[in-house]
């Protein structure tokens, strides 16, 4: 199996920047040939490192400016409320995000909105879908941080093999 080393540290570090690197630009930028470039690059994706390259929207510029926490507890905990809870929450293009949580929550739910009138719609529809014990939201007044970067430095010694 191949070994995570610092060169496919380099390589992830510079395709998260920017994933339309050419491999021409990538090569150059790490140091590497084309080729030697190419073979890894496609490794790390057979090995789903690299599991997608996507363009990151600007939310306001798209009409989706207001980033909401949707707080949940769940109704039930069976696999037939899970399975229900699952479609459901595939099923809205505004929820961006779901994770499932130890501590009092259930669930914490992302959502991408245009304004408060479409987290209540969002609301709704989802309440409508599937019977939830408590949902509570939060709405994001200031986004300080936000990346899609996972941090490397675990990798190349030990953290992925």
């Amino acid at each position: 199996m191949h070994q995570i080393d610092d060169m496919d540290v380099r390589i992830l570090s510079q395709l998260q920047r920017d994933g339309t690197l050419s491999v021409d630009a990538l090569s150059e930028r790490v140091h590497l040939s084309r080729n030697a470039c190419w073979r890894r690059v496609k490794v790390l994706e057979e090995r789903g490192l690299i599991r997608e390259r996507v363009a990151i929207l600007d939310a306001e510029a798209a009409g989706c400016g207001l980033s909401v926490f949707i707080f949940v507890r769940a109704a039930s905990h069976d696999a037939d409320w899970l399975k229900t809870f699952r479609e459901a929450v595939a099923g809205f293009p505004e929820i961006v995000g779901v994770y499932r949580t130890s501590g009092d929550l259930d669930y914490v739910l992302r959502a991408r909105v245009f304004d408060v009138k479409a987290y209540d719609r969002l609301y709704q529809k989802l309440i409508a879908r599937v019977r939830l014990a408590d949902v509570s939201a939060s709405f994001v007044m200031e986004e300080i941080k936000e990346t899609t970067a996972i941090p490397l430095s675990a990798l190349g010694r030990g953290g992925a093999s």
